[in-house]
């Protein structure tokens, strides 16, 4: 048998061996079956809800200061103290104020000498123009004089009367039940009349202060509750107060306070608070992973999972709150299928298989 030559052969095999790979199927992307990690869908009611942050204010708060000026000389309180009505807050020096009650009590003394005088002489006048001894005009005068003096002696007792309750002002007292929210004089300090020196919110309900954008001040009046960083678990109701009539300058929003209902004991002024205004009919809504997002470019939508015929369908859905891990959505009906992990690298054409099925709420 005749032997062919390697140099001939060698063309015929390679030839045989790209006709083998050309036959041979190559796997694409519309082919593979791609596992998919998978939450079920729960619909929960919710009601819309919107959050605004605020601090935690008195209901009524104002400076105080003496009724009288002077140097002051003690101080009987500190900030935070919590005060009874009438309570001791500060002293005045009172000697400047008792010379003023003495000269007053001296200017009285010498108005009742003048005026028991002038009344002796009206009445002897009136006695002597009587029995025609002198003249009308003349008993006129003493009359006169009579009145003048008597209006003097009512002038010295009202004087004498403020000095002695500027005296009693030397001593600054708690017009209300409160707390001292700032000093704002210290003892040495010679204060004016009317002069703060103290800052107290009065006792009472607590109310939080926010601002809120003039297109949300219609749902200012509605239902709402607030909360605090230092117990963000407890929701407190409120009530609201009032609304600014006018919008600040600067920031255009309107200043509104809610009064709390309760007021627990580890409430402290100046907290940060949170108010939250529900408003609206509830809707349902679904809490799905953050991951589970995509936006390609149309809006927020998720993948929704044909388990039978290993389908995808892209699904607008619409974020009512997305929080650090979660999504809160509308959009999606009770018990379908979303892909909770790895959205982003399919495709409507790509073939699935539920790997995993997990409850919404994992």
């Amino acid at each position: 048998m005749r032997r062919l030559p390697i140099s001939r052969l060698l063309p015929a095999l390679l030839a045989l061996g790209l006709a083998g790979c050309l036959e041979r199927t190559q796997p694409t992307v519309e082919n593979a079956v791609r596992p998919v990690q998978t939450v079920r869908v729960a619909l929960t009611q919710e009601t819309p809800q919107r959050h605004y942050a605020g601090t935690l204010r008195p209901r009524r708060e104002a400076d105080i200061g003496f009724r009288a000026g002077g140097r002051i000389t003690a101080r009987e309180v500190d900030l935070g103290a919590r005060v009874t009505a009438g309570q001791v807050l500060m002293r005045l020096d009172p000697a400047d104020l008792a010379l003023s009650v003495r000269s007053a009590e001296a200017d009285l003394a010498a108005a009742d000498a003048q005026a028991a005088q002038a009344a002796s002489d009206a009445a002897r006048s009136r006695t002597l123009a009587a029995q025609g001894w002198t003249a009308a005009a003349a008993d006129e005068v003493k009359q006169a004089a009579a009145r003048t003096a008597a209006g003097k002696q009512a002038a010295a007792r009202a004087a004498l009367d403020l000095a002695r309750n500027k005296l009693d002002y030397a001593v600054l007292r708690a017009p209300t039940g409160g707390v001292i929210t700032a000093i704002l004089a210290d003892p040495g300090t010679v204060a004016a009349e009317g002069q703060p020196v103290l800052r107290m919110a009065e006792a009472g309900a607590f109310e939080a202060e926010v601002a809120l954008p003039e297109a949300d001040m219609a749902q200012a009046g509605t239902t709402a509750s607030v909360t605090f960083w230092a117990h963000p678990e407890i929701a407190i109701p409120a009530t609201l107060r009032e609304v600014a009539p006018a919008a600040d300058s600067k920031l255009r929003t309107y200043v509104a306070r809610y009064t709390l209902e309760t007021s627990p004991p580890w409430l402290a002024l100046g907290m940060s608070a949170t108010v939250l205004l529900s408003s609206g009919e509830a809707t349902q809504v679904a809490s799905l992973p953050a991951s589970a997002l995509l936006d390609r470019g149309a809006g927020p939508m998720v993948w929704v999972v044909d388990a039978t015929a290993g389908t995808l369908q892209a699904r607008p859905v619409q974020v009512r709150t997305l929080r650090q891990d979660r999504a809160i959505v509308t959009g999606l009906r009770p018990d379908e299928l979303v892909v909770s992990l790895g959205g982003q690298k399919l495709d409507p054409a790509a073939r699935v298989r539920v790997a995993d099925i997990r409850p919404a709420g994992a």
